[in-house]
């Protein structure tokens, strides 16, 4: 944040071959991919990295199991390598998660079904021999989780998932793909195109902090904007029967004492949809709805509706834990910009990735998971090199190998190791344990530069204090709900820290970032609106 000025400046002056709209998991990915093949690259988010889709999913890094069911060997194939891949560069980030899908009586799933099902999903995603699948009988289900409903389970498959943070995910590709030369800004709005004849030169960007309009030369660009891709295709008038279907997933949370379950289970509804309860930290989260969205797109808000569905999900599978609006801590709610088909409900839509080429040369992407961020960018970037016929060093993608989150990867044992090496560390100042597995879990070993100065941290506000300084000079924190969001996550997994942390990080960003008054009381008041929302439940949806 402290470079913004440089930055911009950068922007306005230099011509690239590349220039990315959306700085999501996608337009992250794709500017690593094609800044490491030697691509001159820049990127722009209108909001704050992450702030759309890619802060808001199941933050699961998982292979497809669901899209069997719809015959997509080829989606399942690929996600299922992909995830093994993001495991190995980012492991701190993308965590192994047993995954339990109770067998009950007119379940979605039988055991013959389940069983074959899980075999084949295994063979196309390649898992370890230690991780693949186990049927388990009742004894055995029940035995995992007791919380089950004992008179209609049947069995278990056993499986083998991942568990990540999208938005840290997201930065983690900024920050990487930044180290080999991009120019990513947040907080810079895409406001138009230039064109000379028929075809697109550049962008033009406000800068929402200052206002400043900023001309942007570049060879090709690339909208990467998710739920807004057919909002920028507006502006070129490349909108045409191809258009997004935007479905709406809802996350309900829950401190661990209220829903203690052992392991994250995938279990049936009773309209015959699948739910996520997925374990983390010191909560237990809840998910996730899949209904056609049309409200305001700057402004997801859950309903009773979205909640009350969920709790009776959850009710169903987990009679003895009567859970009520009451237990619910936060919220958060997300849009899925996926490929429109006539006659198919949300839940039946494919979750392919596509890309379209308007008449002047805009690329455009659209749809695809979490989990194939990678091919999406590599099948972009090819693209872009093949049009513009560009002549690189590096022709090939390169991103399998570059590890996120620090200079070298470490193994799944490391981080294990590491967890328990910062927790004890922390511990030994009368820090709660919890935050070795926080920070490891989000900065992997950059973890080191937040504790640099470990013996003057003796409370969490002090490692608060640090943790603001870290991301405002290594992440771009530029307002304060980046912090509370999605830098750390706090908003969703941790909101009764706000309250104690809130003020003496506000005093070190209003410090280290120059702010007056007013910046200052603009920053609360966005700040106590995404408190709201997150703890709110509206009759009908923001429009």
């Amino acid at each position: 944040m402290l470079n913004r000025k440089h930055n911009l400046s950068t922007l306005r002056i230099d011509r690239f071959d590349l220039i990315i709209i959306g700085g999501g998991a996608t337009g992250a990915g794709i500017a690593l991919d094609a800044a490491s093949r030697g691509i001159k690259t820049a990127l722009v988010e209108k909001g704050d990295f992450a702030s759309g889709t890619s802060s808001k999913s199941t933050k699961l890094i998982h292979g497809g199991l669901r899209y069997l069911k719809q015959l997509d060997i080829e989606l399942v194939r690929e996600t299922g390598t992909e995830r093994a891949i993001v495991n190995k560069i980012a492991p701190h980030l993308c965590l192994p998660e047993k995954m339990l899908l109770p067998l009950v009586k007119g379940g979605t799933y039988g055991k013959w079904s389940s069983s074959l099902g899980l075999f084949v999903y295994d063979f196309l995603a390649g898992v370890d021999s230690n991780d693949k699948r186990k049927m388990l009988n009742k004894k055995q289900t029940l035995k995992k989780e007791p919380l089950l409903d004992a008179d209609r389970v049947l069995g278990s498959g056993y499986y083998a998932e991942y568990r990540t943070d999208d938005a840290r995910l997201t930065i983690e590709l900024i920050k990487k793909a930044a180290s080999y030369g991009a120019v990513p800004l947040n907080y810079c709005k895409m406001t138009d195109f230039i064109h000379e004849g028929n075809a697109i030169t550049g962008v033009v960007i406000e800068d929402v902090i200052t206002g400043e309009a900023i001309n942007v030369s570049a060879q090709r660009v690339v909208s990467a904007t998710g739920p807004w891709v057919d909002h920028i295709r507006a502006k070129n008038q490349s909108l045409n029967h191809k258009r997004l279907h935007l479905t709406k997933g809802v996350h309900l949370v829950f401190p661990r004492e209220k829903f203690p379950i052992n392991q994250s289970i995938y279990f049936d509804e009773p309209g015959g949809r699948m739910l996520f309860a997925i374990p983390r930290g010191r909560v237990t989260y809840l998910g996730t709805t899949d209904t056609t969205y049309t409200g305001d797109m700057d402004r997801i808000v859950s309903t009773t509706a979205d909640r009350d569905y969920l709790l009776a999900g959850a009710n169903s599978a987990f009679p003895e834990l009567k859970l009520t609006a009451g237990d619910v801590i936060s919220n958060w709610m997300g849009l899925r910009p996926l490929i429109h088909e006539d006659g198919k409900s949300p839940s039946e839509l494919s979750r392919k990735d596509e890309i379209f080429v308007a008449d002047d040369g805009l690329i455009s992407i659209a749809g695809g998971k979490l989990t194939g961020y990678r091919k999406m960018a590599e099948r972009v970037v090819d693209l872009v090199i093949d049009k513009d016929d560009l002549q690189l060093d590096q022709s090939e993608a390169i991103t399998d190998e570059i590890p996120l989150g620090g200079d070298q990867a470490m193994t799944n044992k490391e981080v294990k190791k590491y967890i328990q090496d910062v927790s004890e560390r922390i511990s030994t100042k009368g820090l709660d344990p919890y935050y070795g597995w926080y920070l490891v879990t989000n900065y992997g070993k950059q973890s080191e530069q937040i504790i640099a100065h470990l013996s003057e941290i003796t409370t969490d506000i002090e490692l608060a204090q640090e943790e603001i300084r870290y991301n405002i000079t290594h992440e771009m924190v530029t307002r304060a709900s980046d912090y509370f969001v999605r830098r750390t996550g706090r908003l969703y997994f941790d909101i009764m820290s706000i309250a104690t942390i809130r003020q003496p990080v506000m005093d070190i960003m209003a410090q280290e970032l120059q702010w007056d008054d007013k910046r200052l009381k603009e920053e609360n008041a966005i700040l106590d609106r995404l408190i709201t929302d997150a703890t709110t439940y509206y009759d009908q949806e923001m429009n």
